[in-house]
């Protein structure tokens, strides 16, 4: 597991983007929620590099979780959804709709 890998440095080719990445935020409002054992419950999966990460902007709806090369945000993630998001997104390739964040992916809107 990585830690501390800013999302910016991947956006802008500052981390080789040779494999997938869970980034699982580690700022404050986000370890208040309990990124920490989020990040923590993601452990090691095949395929994906597991990153603890600086800010990702969504403080009012953490702890997130993003996942590259997909572009899916997570919001409200607790260690309780990860088993979910590992099988049904990481290892089935089908997104878990009702954790997706609002704000970014629109049509999953209520």
């Amino acid at each position: 597991m990585t830690n501390n890998i800013s999302p910016e440095n991947l956006a802008n080719g500052a981390i080789p983007c040779d494999r997938p990445y869970v980034f699982v935020c580690q700022h404050t409002s986000c370890l208040a929620a309990g990124s920490a054992k989020v990040l923590a419950a993601f452990g090691q999966v095949e395929g994906y590099e597991i990153v603890g990460c600086g800010c990702l902007g969504q403080c009012s709806t953490g702890p997130t979780v993003r996942v590259t090369p997909d572009e899916i945000w997570y919001y409200r993630v607790q260690p309780k959804d990860v088993p979910q998001i590992v099988e049904q997104h990481l290892k089935g390739g089908e997104p878990v709709a009702a954790k997706m964040n609002p704000r970014i992916h629109l049509r999953y809107s209520r």
